[in-house]
């Protein structure tokens, strides 16, 4: 009672008292959520019996991508899969593209939507249909711009199925550049990854990224489809995902071999709408997570300013003060330079310190950019 009778008179010290609460929920965090990433250790599974898989690709304008890309998926060391590429209304040299690596890949199908002007649809729809095409129960999918990181990309991501486990989290990166929108979109995509990651290790799965996600197809059409937010322009993975995951049907697989790369946006604009698009969905997913991911995003947001605050008004504590960020720096760094090497990521550690105070700012603008701008259309 004496400590709140203190605090009623002395409302100055209410600033310290919230530094060291945003101080705890952080730890709890980097303790309880992140830290997984660390002690992770990926199952060995040398099934004797590979099962046949179905990799599925929308593309729309893709011609350069496929031409790059596409190889490093029709090429992989796999007994019994296929390729499904939806060509989504094209209006460049995608279709031909297609037809000659057809002529050179059997286990290549495609299917053709075109453009029709009275009916507008988006990736959903296109990528509905290349799970009706798909003759296997296992799909893993990736994007046009992806690139597998080896031949035993469909070989990692489908070992980690069993009875139980119909969904698998991968990782799909971006390629390093020497550009400063590179490395920030290298450590938000990162972080991101962190956290979904983390939290499906706590048996909290929420979301996947569409460039390395694998799922049962009878799960697909059980759940019936993307019907419950086919309105929704984005969300064919993370959505989807926040509705169907659970914690004894989902896996992680986070092999340097299981991971997919892409070329990243080259300027903030691009990177900006891109961005806004993705977190338009957040408003969709289930209470709890975004009530976890809120508490993440302002508690962070809130140390940082308080800690400014208290080492302002309380100089007499900034050794405790300055402990206590130090801690957590030094926590962070640990956790973001394990999660590198696993996830091969380079140059990022340093830079991370600065993008840490960033993203929170940032990515509560792009909140509120949503709500007073039009909705953008997949590319």
């Amino acid at each position: 009672m004496d400590y709140f009778y203190f605090i009623k008179e002395n409302p100055i010290y209410s600033i310290l008292v919230a530094f060291g609460i945003t101080f705890l929920i952080q730890l709890f965090y980097y303790l309880f959520y992140y830290s997984r990433i660390l002690f992770y250790k990926q199952k060995i599974n040398n099934k004797s019996k590979k099962e046949p898989v179905s990799v599925i690709i929308c593309a729309r304008n893709e011609q350069e991508n496929l031409e790059r890309n596409l190889p490093s998926i029709l090429t992989q060391n796999y007994p019994d899969y296929e390729v499904i590429v939806v060509n989504d209304c094209s209006e460049d040299e995608t279709e031909f593209v297609l037809e000659r690596f057809q002529k050179k890949y059997k286990h290549l199908k495609t299917t053709t939507l075109k453009q029709d002007e009275k009916f507008y649809h988006n990736k959903k729809l296109a990528l509905t249909i290349g799970i009706k095409a798909a003759k296997n129960d296992l799909l893993l999918l990736t994007d046009a711009d992806c690139i597998a990181n080896s031949e035993r990309w469909i070989e990692k991501m489908q070992n980690n199925f069993s009875d139980k486990t119909e969904i698998i989290l991968g990782y799909g990166g971006y390629i390093s550049e020497k550009r400063l929108i590179n490395n920030l979109i290298r450590f938000d995509t990162l972080f991101i990854a962190i956290q979904y990651l983390s939290f499906a290790l706590a048996g909290k799965p929420y979301m996947g990224v569409g460039r390395n996600l694998a799922y049962r197809k009878s799960l697909f059409f059980k759940n019936k489809g993307f019907a419950r937010h086919s309105h929704i322009i984005s969300g064919d993975d993370d959505l989807f995902i926040n509705e169907v995951a659970k914690r004894k049907n989902t896996k992680i697989e986070i092999s340097k071999e299981s991971i997919t790369q892409s070329l990243a946006e080259t300027s903030f604009s691009g990177w900006f709408k891109q961005k806004k698009r993705h977190i338009s969905t957040g408003k969709l997913y289930k209470f709890r997570t975004k009530w976890r991911l809120f508490c993440e995003n302002t508690s962070r947001i809130s140390f940082y300013a308080l800690f400014v605050l208290s080492l302002i008004w309380f100089k007499e504590y900034y050794i405790y003060i300055s402990g206590a960020f130090a801690f957590r720096l030094l926590l962070q760094l640990i956790i973001y330079k394990v999660a590198m090497k696993r996830l091969n990521e380079k140059y990022l550690l340093i830079p991370s310190i600065l993008y840490d105070i960033v993203m929170p700012f940032l990515n509560f603008s792009l909140i509120l950019a949503n709500y007073f701008t039009p909705k953008n259309k997949w590319k």
